[in-house]
């Protein structure tokens, strides 16, 4: 019997031939990454055990994205104490604010992510990687401090469902749009501590931009890890961002999956994650009309270019609806740059948006468009737990950049395939 993609890939970082699911192993950490909201706790963990400095400096990565811009004089307080701590500990690579962006878009731009690596950071969404086929997932800030200061975890080998997207994909339908299909099939804890492994003649179709969309929300599924084993698309992403070396690894035919899911793509509509959890998913006409107070597109899951580029294509030569707040946040200094280049940034201005700064901002409730009490948004981001983004009375509810300019058009949750 053959293994899986990510078995090959944790065999080869814990020095073996071969593992088996549920085996424990010791594996070498080829990528830490950290952000400004968990290194702190982190930091003081490596103080009390005695660490002097990161294991391979060129392994770490820091990002300040979280609380970027500081918003208050707490947040200031702890990035100031994060930039000296990157000094004293070792570490040559921190994202500043204004030279970066979100973490999960930059790490993998900027080169830092590669396919048959082993990367763990304290971000659950660092599951992202896996669209390059790298295992990735994130972690609390004690393993963080560990990996940091050995360069090595253990882990359980995870079983593996397989996805397969079939069909032929509508127009209109982004990958937020297959990710949120599956989570309403699975369910929240589904995919728990398992891996997702995403196949089919969609996924080979899709840009990178989706792919990372939907390696993101694995972990809202419970898994693990999301892959997605490297292709063409993959490696011409990869000669444009990524000069370091690199092993590309698939899995093999004879794999032993503990499932494999078959979703037909045919005829999808747009879907929606409703209040307050991202596998309360309802096609979009079950739910259109709800009125909405905020829109917001952007975040670690649809903020790239290719995100802002569909979003302006419903919103050129429009105006907001008059009773709706539009906030359109890049994620990284890369895209918004691209944004302006191409006039997407003069098209949301003139539309009436809010055109914010590279940030996570709103998608965790930190600043730049938290909703108040009664209030609903619907948004690009990954997660709609109560209060995620404010209010624990507001209302989030989850869905593409297409569904999302559509519904900021219309004041109400809207098919963008009526607008």
């Amino acid at each position: 019997m053959g293994n899986t993609v990510t078995e090959k890939i944790l065999a080869k970082a814990a020095g073996k031939k071969n593992v088996e699911v549920g085996e424990i192993i010791e594996a070498e950490i080829d990528l830490v990454m950290g952000t400004d909201v968990m290194m702190p706790l982190s930091f003081e963990i490596m103080e009390e055990i005695g660490a002097k400095r990161v294991f391979d400096r060129e392994k770490v990565v820091v990002v300040l994205d979280h609380f970027a811009p500081a918003p208050n004089i707490k947040s200031a307080s702890q990035a100031r104490d994060i930039r000296e701590n990157c000094k004293k500990f070792g570490i040559d690579h921190m994202i500043e604010v204004g030279r970066g962006g979100v973490c999960h878009t930059i790490i993998p731009d900027m080169g830092f992510a590669a396919p048959g690596e082993v990367i763990v950071g304290s971000d659950s969404h660092t599951t992202t990687y896996g669209a390059l086929g790298a295992f990735s997932t994130g972690l609390g800030s004690t393993d963080i401090a560990v990996a940091l200061t050995l360069g090595k975890l253990w882990f359980r080998v995870p079983p593996t469902i397989k996805v397969n997207f079939t069909g032929e994909l509508p127009e209109l339908i982004m990958g937020k749009d297959l990710i949120l299909r599956l989570l309403g099939q699975i369910g929240a804890d589904g995919a728990r501590y398992k891996t997702l492994e995403f196949s089919g003649e969609i996924i080979s179709r899709l840009e990178m931009d989706d792919r990372f969309t939907i390696c993101n929300m694995g972990v809202e599924g419970g898994a693990k890890n999301a892959i997605i084993e490297p292709d063409d698309k993959t490696l011409g992403y990869l000669e444009r961002v990524c000069k370091k070396p690199y092993d590309i690894i698939r899995s093999d035919a004879d794999a032993a999956y503990e499932n494999i899911i078959e979703i037909d793509c045919t005829g999808m509509e747009p879907q929606v994650a409703c209040p307050h959890s991202p596998d309360n998913v309802s096609p979009v006409s079950e739910v259109k009309g709800i009125k909405v107070n905020q829109v917001y597109i952007g975040s670690c899951t649809n903020g790239r270019i290719s995100d802002l580029r569909t979003a302006a294509r419903f919103l050129k030569g429009r105006t907001v609806h008059p009773d709706v707040r539009l906030i359109v946040t890049p994620a990284s200094q890369e895209v918004y740059l691209q944004a302006v280049r191409e006039g997407l940034a003069e098209i949301f201005v003139e539309a009436g948006a809010a055109f914010n700064t590279p940030s996570c901002g709103a998608c965790f409730g930190g600043h730049f468009g938290v909703i108040a009490g009664g209030e609903v948004c619907l948004s690009t981001t990954n997660r709609n737990f109560r209060g995620r983004m404010g209010s624990n009375e507001g209302m989030v509810y989850l869905a593409s950049p297409a569904v999302a300019a559509a519904t900021a058009l219309s004041g109400r949750i809207s098919d963008p395939r009526e607008v």
